[in-house]
């Protein structure tokens, strides 16, 4: 049997965490192993239960959602951030994003919106709603590039020089949105061969996940998204 999602529920509102409780832990995939409501709880936490995901607050009071997205994502590699806002425009997510969050889910999103955005997350993929897209990427173009550099953006270097002819194809295609099953489609390959070529180009970029290789095509001017494609 496949090992299930272990999901931490991170929100200073308990009325909201009950909600995502009930929605989660009626899916036979996930289950929810902890609750915090502040960030200085979710680090502790975190550490102790080890969770795969985090649905995480970010306008909480004390440690706040950013704090503890950096925090989480530098002790432990492995675990990957969903932040929840109320607003699709909002600075608060941004900052997570940047801290290393793997992408964002609207508090009103549907039922199953939540469950794949979950679930989405936990295989690698990020998770950022359209009308989103495009509002984030020229918020990071706008900043300055230490603002939102990984060590490889404030590199001299050209961080894609290394990719190969294939691996450079994966990467335009992440730029532009594409999942797993089309970019397969696109290049005429297996998604498990894609797969491979992805987990490549994100070492390679020494980007965490997709988002933050779209973010950084987009910086490096490779040819991305526009207003309707999806991260995902």
């Amino acid at each position: 049997m496949t090992a299930r999602i272990r999901v931490l529920l991170v929100d200073d509102q308990s009325l909201i965490r009950i909600g995502f409780r009930l929605v989660l832990e009626a899916e036979p995939d996930i289950e929810v192993v902890g609750e915090a409501a502040d960030g200085a709880d979710a680090i502790a936490q975190a550490t102790a239960v080890q969770p795969d995901v985090v649905l995480m607050d970010v306008r909480m009071p004390g440690v706040d959602g950013i704090a503890a997205t950096d925090a989480i994502v530098q002790r432990h590699p492995g675990i990957r951030v969903l932040v929840l806002t109320t607003f699709d425009l909002d600075e608060y997510a941004f900052g997570a994003i940047r801290a290393g969050a793997s992408g964002f889910l609207l508090k009103d999103a549907e039922r199953h919106e939540l469950v794949s955005a979950v679930r989405a997350v936990h295989r690698g993929d990020a998770v950022l709603a359209p009308r989103v897209t495009r509002a984030l990427l020229d918020h990071v173009a706008s900043l300055p590039a230490a603002a939102s550099a990984s060590a490889s953006e404030a590199s001299d270097d050209d961080p894609a020089a290394d990719l190969t002819e294939r691996e450079r194809d994966v990467f335009l295609a992440i730029a532009q949105g594409l999942n797993n099953a089309e970019i397969a489609e696109r290049l005429f390959l297996s998604e498990s061969t894609v797969k491979t070529h992805v987990g490549r180009v994100l070492a390679k970029l020494q980007v965490r996940d997709r988002i933050h290789a779209v973010i950084l095509a987009h910086r490096l001017g490779i040819a991305g998204t526009d207003d309707g494609s999806r991260v995902r």
